[in-house]
C-alpha cells in the first residue's frame, strides 16, 4: 500500500530534480528508492484494527415532544404520548438486550450517558458500568449547549459527570457533545474538568493528540456512516442495508489497516440499536470481524490511553 507522506516527499524530489538531465534525475531518485515504502504506524498493543462500539444511553433524558420517527406536527399544548413511549422503548428493552449482547460476544462498549437519563434509571447505568463498560459523560440533559456562556456550560457538563459518579462510582473521562455540536469554551472545560478525550470530530479514522490549554488532550473520532440514528430510526436504511454498509467500511479499513494504524467507530442508540433486528445485524457483524485476525474490541477510554502514551500518534 502507498504511503501518501511518502509519495509527497519523493514528487518533491522528482520536482527538484526535473530541471537536471534524465541520467541525473534518475540517478537521484534511485538513491530515495523505493518510491512508495509504507510507513507503518501499528498500534501500541499489537492490533491490527481496532473497532470501538458507542451505545446512547440517552431514554428518559430527552425533552417533551423530542424528535422521533412519528411526524412532527402535534398541535402546540399537547403530548406527543406514542413518542414519548419510543423513548421508553430504550431503557425497557434496548440496552437490556444490547448489554446481553455484548456479553455473549465478549465486547466491551463506551456508553455515553445524559445525567437525567441516568438519574431516571439509576439501576440500568449501574449495571451497564458493573458488566464492565465505560460510563462516559453526554452532558446534563439533551440542551443545546454551544449557545451557553463558559460558567453555566461548565456546570453543565460537570452536573452530567456528577450524576454518573453518584449512580455508578465511575468517574467520566471522556465526553460526547449533543449531536457532536460542542462550543467554542468545551475543550478548555473538559481539559480543566479532567477529561482526557472527546470525540466529537470526524476528521480521522484514527485517534490523534491536540493541544488544549498547552497539555495533551485525545480526539477518539466518531462516526456518522456507522451510526444507527442517521441510517436507521424507523425510516431510512433496513437492518440488512445497516449490516452491509458497516460490513463494507470494516472491509476497506481491514485492508488499510495492513501498514496504518486504523480505528473504525460504530455507534448504537438505545431506543434503536436495541431492537431485535438491530441486535440480531449488530451480533452478525462482530462475529464476522471477530473472523479477521489482529481486530480488537476496544472501549474509547483505552483507545485515548493508548493514543496518550503512544509517541507515534498523529499531533495536530
Amino acid at each position: 500500500m502507498s504511503s501518501r507522506r511518502n509519495f509527497i516527499k519523493q514528487t518533491g524530489i522528482i520536482g527538484m530534480v526535473g530541471m537536471m538531465n534524465p541520467i541525473e534525475a534518475f540517478s537521484e531518485v534511485s538513491k530515495n528508492a523505493p518510491l512508495f515504502a509504507p510507513q507503518k504506524t501499528k498500534w501500541a498493543d499489537g492490533s491490527r484494527l481496532v473497532v470501538s462500539i458507542s451505545m446512547q444511553f440517552e431514554a428518559g433524558g430527552q425533552p417533551q415532544n423530542a424528535e422521533s420517527p412519528f411526524p412532527q406536527n402535534i398541535q402546540k399544548g399537547f403530548i406527543d404520548l406514542p413518542s414519548a413511549t419510543w423513548y421508553e422503548y430504550g431503557y425497557k428493552e434496548g440496552i437490556p438486550r444490547m448489554l446481553d449482547n455484548w456479553d455473549k460476544l465478549g465486547v466491551k462498549v463506551t456508553s455515553h450517558m445524559v445525567g437525567t437519563a441516568v438519574l431516571k434509571n439509576p439501576e440500568l447505568a449501574k449495571e451497564i458500568v458493573q458488566r464492565g463498560h465505560e460510563a462516559a459523560a453526554h452532558g446534563m440533559s439533551w440542551s443545546t449547549q454551544y449557545t451557553m456562556p463558559y460558567d453555566e456550560e461548565k456546570k453543565f457538563i460537570k452536573d452530567g459527570v456528577e450524576a454518573i459518579k453518584k449512580v455508578t462510582g465511575f468517574t467520566p473521562v471522556g465526553y460526547n457533545a449533543n449531536w457532536l455540536r460542542r462550543g467554542q469554551n468545551t475543550l478548555d472545560i473538559l481539559q480543566e474538568l479532567g477529561f482526557k478525550y472527546h470525540i466529537d470530530d470526524l476528521s480521522r479514522d484514527e485517534p490523534f493528540i491536540i493541544q488544549v490549554k498547552n497539555k495533551d488532550f485525545a480526539v477518539v473520532p466518531y462516526t456518522l456512516r456507522c451510526n444507527d440514528i442517521v441510517l436507521i430510526e424507523g425510516k431510512n436504511f433496513s437492518a440488512d442495508q445497516f449490516f452491509q454498509q458497516v460490513k463494507m467500511e470494516f472491509d476497506q479499513l481491514y485492508i488499510e489497516s495492513e501498514t496504518q494504524r486504523r480505528q473504525m467507530s460504530i455507534s448504537f442508540h438505545d431506543r434503536i440499536g436495541g431492537t431485535p433486528q438491530m441486535v440480531k445485524a449488530t451480533n452478525d457483524l462482530i462475529k464476522y470481524m471477530q473472523q479477521h485476525k489482529g481486530v480488537s474490541f476496544k472501549r474509547k477510554d483505552e483507545i485515548a490511553e493508548m493514543a496518550l502514551n503512544d509517541k507515534t500518534t498523529i499531533r495536530e
